[in-house]
């Protein structure tokens, strides 16, 4: 029995429709129901010992419980969730003889660095998010050099995951395109390495075969893409042509997003722009992986993946179906 922690979520759906396929028992482990797989959902919170240790039976964990978005309040969530939320797994995991553990961690740990990042890229995370995630690899990893022999650790590191029925910063991308209104801060030749939810969702499924040892992966689909590029790819699948698109420099798109902290502080309110989603949306980030050494291969390409994401989202009637909302 495979347990998903937080598998009621948006690459936690995903995993478990592909396990379903696969005929590979599983139970979701969530604080929030699976409205896709109610009756292999259970209650849990990694927060509660007591819960994970109701739910746990002994087999593999993918863990892809956590905090995540940049506006998380109060700020000790992140520790409270990521980092003591893996202690706690560990502890069950040790008493129920656990020997593999999958963790979805992320590629903020490595903050704003260089394009072409690979597994070896430096340590240095801009935020909160980033550090108690990579506080959390390393939980996990002395869990693992308990009983190096037998356990299997696998950290995944996926850079920004989209996908149909996700409401995250590229849908908003999308929506906005598709409204008419994107304004394009910055000149658009920003390099953004992407994964589609299937290809991440198969990846991880593929970790499930690693033997004892620790493994750590960026999850990262190719090509990658200049914001110029992907939008013209959108705008095509669209139907609603090609030309050029408001354009504002990167200092003017900063105040706004500063302006928007302010505004959000005075007010305890989340807006949707804000002067770290700007520096994000203008960065590069540009990664790299040593997925296909692991013997796996995405099955769905990229640009197929962003295609079937505008269809769904925006040329076909997919109205109340259920949807997931991340960064």
């Amino acid at each position: 029995m495979i347990d998903l922690i937080g598998g009621s979520g948006f690459i936690g759906t995903r995993l478990a429709s592909r396990l379903e396929s696969s005929g590979l028992p599983f139970r979701i482990l969530d604080k929030a129901p699976s409205h896709r797989f109610p009756s292999a959902h259970r209650f849990a919170d990694v927060r509660d010992v007591e819960s994970l240790r109701a739910g746990l039976r002994g087999g593999p964990i993918v863990n892809l419980a956590a905090e995540h978005r940049d506006d998380v309040r109060p700020v000790s969530l992140y520790k409270e969730v990521n980092v003591q939320g893996a202690e706690n797994i560990c502890r069950v995991a040790s008493e129920k003889g656990v020997t593999k553990i999958i963790f979805t961690s992320t590629v903020a740990v490595y903050g704003f660095t260089r394009p072409g990042t690979d597994e070896t890229g430096a340590i240095a995370p801009f935020n909160e998010y980033g550090r108690s995630k990579y506080q959390a690899e390393e939980v996990f990893r002395l869990w693992q050099h308990e009983d190096s022999t037998n356990r299997s650790l696998v950290i995944v590191r996926p850079t920004v995951v989209f996908g149909e029925r996700n409401r995250g910063n590229v849908y908003n991308l999308l929506k906005q395109l598709a409204s008419g209104r994107f304004v394009m801060v910055g000149q658009g030749r920003n390099m953004k390495s992407m994964a589609y939810v299937e290809n991440a969702a198969a990846f991880l499924e593929h970790a499930l075969s690693f033997g004892p040892g620790i493994a750590v992966y960026n999850y990262v689909d190719k090509p990658d893409f200049d914001m110029n590029t992907l939008i013209r790819a959108v705008k095509d699948e669209m139907g609603i042509g090609g030309g050029e698109w408001i354009k504002i420099p990167y200092a003017a798109g900063m105040a706004i997003g500063y302006l928007s902290d302010v505004a959000a502080l005075m007010t305890r309110r989340s807006f949707p722009i804000s002067s770290v989603r700007v520096r994000k949306f203008c960065a590069t980030t540009q990664f790299d992986s040593a997925v296909a050494e692991a013997g796996y291969l995405a099955p769905v390409p990229l640009i197929d993946g962003l295609k079937r994401t505008v269809r769904y989202e925006f040329l076909e009637d997919h109205s109340g179906e259920e949807t997931f909302f991340t960064e």
